[in-house]
C-alpha cells in the first residue's frame, strides 16, 4: 500500500523548525533533540521530515524530472530563441543568473543539512552508541535502517549534484556542530570516494525490500546506489581547465577507473544475487501501476520517491498526452494535465521492430475540448505533430476513475518516480563487466542484457543479442541502446553519454534529424544520418518520414467489442508493416490503458504507407472516409528558405544554424564552422553540460566559490 504518512508526519516534525532548523526548537521546549532522539516513534517522524525534503518540486517534485533533464536524442526541450537565456539549461545556453539552479541548489543543501542532522543525532543516540558501557546492549535494528535511509537519501542528492555541478561543496558535518558556513569545494571524486564508503559500511544493517517497500531506502537501493556513483566515478566527466577562464573543460576519467568498474560490477551482482527484485511485470504495467498508486516491492522498481496525493510531485502532470482545461476544469475526473516533459521527435524511429516500449512511450494525440451543438464542453482527440512527442510512461489519465484527482486538479499527483530500478541495475553489470573482461566474455553480463531486452520482445529479438557478443564495442553499444530505449524520461540518457564520452557524437546527431526534416531533407547529412543511426527496420527513414499520416479518431460509445480489438490491432500491428489481423482478439489493455477516453488509432506513423483503403476494415464494416489525415515535419519556411527555428535552436549551446542558415558548432564559447561530420568525432568539442553555481552562491562565499567552464 502507498504511503500515506510521509508528509504528514514529516510536517508534523517540521513544525518543530526554526527557519533553518527542524530541530532547533523555540517551542515546546519537551521537543529538543535530545527528547526526538530518545524516542523511536519521534526518530521515525524526524526521518519523514528528512523524505520530506526530497519531495520538493525544486528538487525532485519537478525539477529532476524537467528542468534539468538535459537534451539528447531522447529526452529534449523544443525552444526558438536564436539569442543566449540566463535559464535554457537543457539546450547547453544558461549562466550563474538562472533562477532555477539556485532553486534547486537551496533545496538540495537543505535536504542535505537535514540529512546531516538526522544521522549525526541518531548516531549519538542510546539506541546507536553503549553510552553506559552495557555488555550486553545490542545496537537497534530500527533505528540503524533509519540512519541507513537518510545516508542513501544523502547520498542520491550529493550524486545529482556532482553530476550536475561537478565538484562541489560538501560535508556532512551539520551546521550546528561548524564554526563555518561556507564549506569548502570538494574534487568529485573525492566526494564519490566518501559516499561510497558511506554506503558501504551501512548498507549490511539496512532492511531489504523483503521487508521495507520500495517508498522506503532499503539495502538493496543502498547497493545500488553505491553500483551507480562507482559507474559514475569511473566514467568520463567534464573537467575545468582553471587556468583558463574560457575553457569549457574537458572530458576525462580517472587513471583508476577500473577500480570503480570493479564496485559497481560487484555491488549490482549483490543486487542481482539478492534475488529481491525481477522483471515479471509488463514493461508499461510498471508505470501504469505507479499512476495507480500501487507499490510493487518485488518486480522492476528498487525505489520510488514516495510522493503523496494532491501534496507533492508532478509526475504523470508533466508527463503523458496534454489535456486542456476549459475555465480550470475538463470534462472527465483526471484534471488538466500539461505534458511538457517530451522525447526527441525522432526517438520512436531509433527503436527495433517490434519494440512494445516505442508504441507505449511515443505520445502522438493529445485532448483538449471542443463546444457541442449545445454548447457544452465536450472531450476531444487530437493529433500532435509538434517537434517533440509526449512521454506517455507515466499520466493521470492512466489513473483509474475511482482514484482520480478531479476535474479541477493540476499537479501534485502523488504519482511515484522511480529513482531506482532492477534493469538499471542489470544494465549497469552488463556494462561494468564488459568494460573489466574487455568484451562480453562473462555470461551474467549477456544474461542482464537478455534480460532486460527481452521483456520488450514477444519473440526475445535473439538477433539483437547475438550481434551484441561479437565484440567489446558491439556490447557497449548494444548495452547504451538498451538504456535509450528503457528509460526515456528518467533523467538517465545524457548521464549515460557523458559517463561513456558520446554526448558530442550524440548530440550532433540529435541537431541534425531536426535539421534534414527541416530541410524537407535536403540538408545533406541524410546519409550520414542513415549510416548512423543503422536501425534495421528503419534504414534511412529520415528519407522516408510519412509527411501525411492517417489516424482514426475511436470513442468508446462507438462499435463493438470486435470493433475495439480491430483497432487495437491496427495500431499495434500496421506500424511496424504488418499485415492487419482482423480475426485475433488483442488485449486492448496492453495498447492503452485509460479505456474511458476517447482514443487516436494511427495507420502509418513510422513508415510512408498508402492511404489505408476500404478492405483492410471492412471485416467490422467501416469504411476508408472513417480515416482523417495530418501533415507531419512541415517545418521548412518557404519564405526564408529555411527550417523553422525550432530545429536550428532547441540545441542552441552546442550546436545551430544561423540566421543565414550557416551551420555552428561551439568550442569554448566560439563558433566553428560546422560543414561536415568528422571523421573523427574526438574533435568534437566538449558539451558543456556542467551547469554554473548559482550567483548569489558565489557572492554569499565571498570568493571560496568560483565557476569554471567558461561561465
Amino acid at each position: 500500500m502507498k504511503i500515506k504518512n510521509i508528509i504528514i508526519t514529516g510536517v508534523a516534525a517540521l513544525t518543530l523548525a526554526s527557519c533553518n532548523d527542524f530541530l532547533d526548537v523555540e517551542a515546546p521546549s519537551a521537543y529538543t533533540p535530545d527528547f526526538v532522539f530518545s524516542q523511536k516513534s519521534e526518530i521515525e517522524r524526524a526521518l519523514n521530515g528528512v523524505y520530506a525534503q526530497a519531495l520538493v518540486g525544486d528538487l525532485y517534485g519537478n525539477a529532476y524530472q524537467l528542468t534539468f533533464n538535459l537534451n539528447s536524442d531522447v529526452d529534449v526541450t523544443i525552444t526558438s530563441s536564436g539569442a543566449h537565456s540566463h535559464s535554457t539549461y537543457a539546450r547547453f545556453d544558461c549562466d550563474e543568473q538562472g533562477g532555477d539552479i539556485q532553486k534547486f541548489w537551496t533545496a538540495a543543501y537543505s535536504l542535505i543539512e537535514y540529512c546531516n542532522k538526522f544521522i549525526a543525532s541518531a548516531e549519538g543516540s542510546k539506541f546507536y552508541q553503549n553510552t553506559d558501557n552495557d555488555p550486553e546492549w545490542e545496537q537497534d535494528a530500527q533505528v540503524a535502517q533509519w540512519i541507513g535511509e537518510a545516508k542513501c537519501l544523502r547520498a542520491m542528492i550529493y550524486h545529482d549534484l556532482v553530476v550536475m555541478f561537478g565538484d562541489v561543496p560538501f560535508t556532512f558535518t551539520p551546521a550546528r556542530d561548524r564554526s563555518d558556513y561556507i564549506f569548502p569545494v570538494t574534487d568529485r571524486q573525492e566526494v564519490q570516494d566518501t559516499l561510497i564508503k558511506d554506503l558501504k559500511a551501512i548498507a549490511p544493517y539496512m532492511s531489504s525490500t523483503k521487508s521495507v517497500t520500495v517508498e522506503h531506502c532499503s539495502k538493496e537501493f543502498a547497493q545500488a546506489m553505491i553500483a551507480r556513483i562507482a559507474l559514475t566515478a569511473g566514467g568520463y566527466s567534464l573537467r575545468p581547465d582553471k587556468n583558463n577562464a574560457k575553457s569549457y573543460g574537458t572530458m576525462k576519467r580517472p587513471d583508476n577507473y577500473t577500480d570503480y568498474y570493479k564496485i559497481a560490477r560487484d555491488y549490482a551482482d549483490s543486487v542481482i544475487s539478492a534475488g529481491t527484485h525481477d522483471l515479471k511485470a509488463e514493461y508499461q504495467n510498471v508505470f501504469v501501476n505507479e499512476c495507480n498508486y500501487q507499490v510493487v516491492n518485488d518486480d522492476d522498481p528498487i525505489f520510488e520517491i514516495p510522493f503523496t496525493k494532491e501534496s507533492t510531485g508532478n509526475t504523470g502532470y508533466i508527463h503523458g498526452p496534454k489535456y486542456d482545461s476549459y475555465e480550470n476544469q475538463t470534462t472527465g475526473v483526471w484534471g488538466e494535465c500539461k505534458g511538457s516533459a517530451r522525447l526527441h521527435a525522432f526517438y520512436r524511429f531509433l527503436f527495433r521492430t517490434g519494440d512494445k516500449r516505442r508504441e507505449f512511450v511515443n505520445g502522438l494525440w493529445y485532448y483538449t475540448y471542443r463546444m457541442d451543438e449545445n454548447n457544452n464542453q465536450v472531450d476531444s482527440i487530437v493529433i500532435f505533430n509538434d517537434y517533440a512527442v509526449f512521454n506517455n510512461k507515466w499520466s493521470k489519465l492512466w489513473t483509474a476513475e475511482g482514484s482520480a484527482l478531479g476535474n479541477g486538479s493540476t499537479g501534485s499527483t502523488g504519482i511515484n518516480y522511480p529513482y531506482m530500478r532492477y534493469a538499471d541495475v542489470l544494465l549497469m553489470y552488463a556494462e561494468a563487466a564488459n568494460e573489466l573482461d574487455g568484451g562480453p566474455s562473462d555470461a551474467k553480463a549477456v544474461e542482464c542484457l537478455t534480460k532486460v531486452h527481452s521483456r520488450a520482445f514477444d519473440d526475445g529479438d535473439p538477433t539483437f543479442i547475438a550481434t551484441a557478443q561479437t565484440s567489446k564495442e558491439a556490447f557497449q553499444k548494444a548495452v547504451l541502446d538498451e538504456r535509450k530505449w528503457e528509460f526515456a524520461g528518467e533523467n538517465s540518457r545524457w548521464r549515460d553519454l557523458v559517463r561513456t564520452n558520446k554526448y558530442s557524437e550524440e548530440l550532433v546527431y540529435s541537431f541534425l534529424r531536426y535539421y534534414a526534416a527541416g530541410m524537407a531533407h535536403n540538408s545533406g547529412f541524410e546519409d550520414a544520418i542513415t549510416e548512423h543511426d543503422e536501425q534495421p527496420a528503419n534504414a534511412s527513414y529520415i528519407n522516408r518520414t510519412p509527411l501525411t499520416v492517417y489516424y482514426h479518431k475511436y470513442y468508446t460509445s462507438e462499435g463493438t467489442d470486435n470493433q475495439k480489438m480491430l483497432f487495437h490491432r491496427l495500431y499495434s500491428n500496421q506500424m511496424y508493416g504488418y499485415t492487419v489481423d482482423t480475426t485475433t482478439p488483442f488485449d486492448i489493455n496492453l495498447s492503452y490503458p485509460n479505456q474511458s477516453l476517447p482514443s487516436l488509432r494511427l495507420y502509418n506513423a513510422y513508415a510512408p504507407l498508402s492511404q489505408p483503403t476500404t478492405g483492410q476494415i471492412t471485416a467490422f464494416g467501416f469504411s476508408a472516409a472513417g480515416w482523417s489525415n495530418a501533415k507531419f515535419y512541415n517545418w521548412y519556411n518557404d519564405a526564408t528558405a529555411q527550417p523553422n527555428n525550432q530545429c536550428k535552436y532547441s540545441y542552441y549551446g552546442y550546436i545551430r544554424a544561423d540566421e543565414n542558415n550557416a551551420l555552428w558548432i561551439i568550442r569554448d564559447g566560439v563558433q566553428e564552422q560546422f560543414d561536415a561530420i568528422p571523421a573523427d568525432m574526438s574533435t568534437l568539442p566538449a558539451v558543456r553540460y556542467i551547469l554554473p553555481y548559482p550567483n548569489q552562491v558565489i557572492q554569499r562565499s565571498a570568493g571560496a566559490y568560483k565557476n569554471y567552464y567558461g561561465y
